[in-house]
């Protein structure tokens, strides 16, 4: 399978690229456990359908010294015993985040009110603003079918 453009490539992809890297770096930052960061973006990417970030948010957690058993059960949160109520919490806000149109009302208020309870302001600052970016990866990616199962851990730094 090949991607429909060499997006990375591109000028124009390039300075789009740079500016979402940028939002991600931000977030990245933040005091948000990097843990709990990765797997909001595999279970995004998983929702979404995007390989690519779904093979490279595995590869780098693994890297990072995530357990294949949490790794293996991103998908299946709910009924899984290996999660903290925080990383539940977490996981719950970027399933309604990313799934905006299947909701009437986006992200329930129920939802929003137990994330705050497991996170100070600045990190569900960085937990909102992840999971933008995480989506819109998953856009360009999706839309460009860019094959998935070649990234290496560390690979765009």
């Amino acid at each position: 399978m090949e991607s429909r453009l060499d997006f990375f490539a591109s000028p124009l992809g390039g300075k789009v690229l740079k500016h979402i890297n940028s939002a991600g770096r931000a977030a990245a930052e933040s005091g948000l456990p990097a843990a709990t960061q990765e797997l909001v973006k595999i279970r995004a990417s998983q929702i979404n359908g995007c390989g690519f970030c779904t093979d490279m948010h595995t590869k780098d957690a693994a890297a990072a010294g995530e357990t294949s058993v949490r790794l293996n059960l991103v998908a299946v949160w709910r009924e899984a015993t290996v999660f903290t109520e925080a990383e539940r919490a977490a996981l719950e806000l970027a399933e309604q985040g990313t799934r905006l149109a299947d909701a009437s009302g986006g992200v329930t208020e129920e939802v929003w009110a137990n994330a705050a309870k497991h996170y100070e302001e600045e990190q569900l600052v960085a937990l909102v603003s992840l999971i933008a970016v995480i989506n819109a990866y998953n856009r360009i990616n999706v839309i460009n079918q860019q094959p998935a199962g070649g990234y290496r851990p560390g690979q765009f730094g």
